[in-house]
């Protein structure tokens, strides 16, 4: 498994609790819009991903966010960064 597949499978068990339609979650998935989570929920996973991965996602890189490719290639562009900055 690459280490894109892990970080999209650890995203989808970290979104697992904000998946209550239970919708099969793939790469495209769009976060709030697939999902119907409102923006406070959509904070409390960031807050759960950046501490799982002892990241900082910032506010404007969030911003651009939709899908969870999307989040799988900015939790990666943070790690190769040094995590938290």
């Amino acid at each position: 498994m690459t280490a894109s597949a892990d970080t999209f499978m650890t995203l989808c068990q970290l979104l697992e609790p904000f998946n209550t339609a239970k919708i099969t979650l793939k790469p495209e998935t769009d976060i709030s819009g697939d999902l119907n989570i409102d923006s406070v929920s959509v904070m409390d996973f960031v807050m759960e991903v950046e501490d799982h991965f002892n990241i900082d996602i910032p506010l404007n890189v969030l911003s651009e966010t939709r899908s969870i490719a999307d989040l799988v290639k900015v939790v990666e562009d943070r790690l190769a960064k040094g995590g938290t900055q």
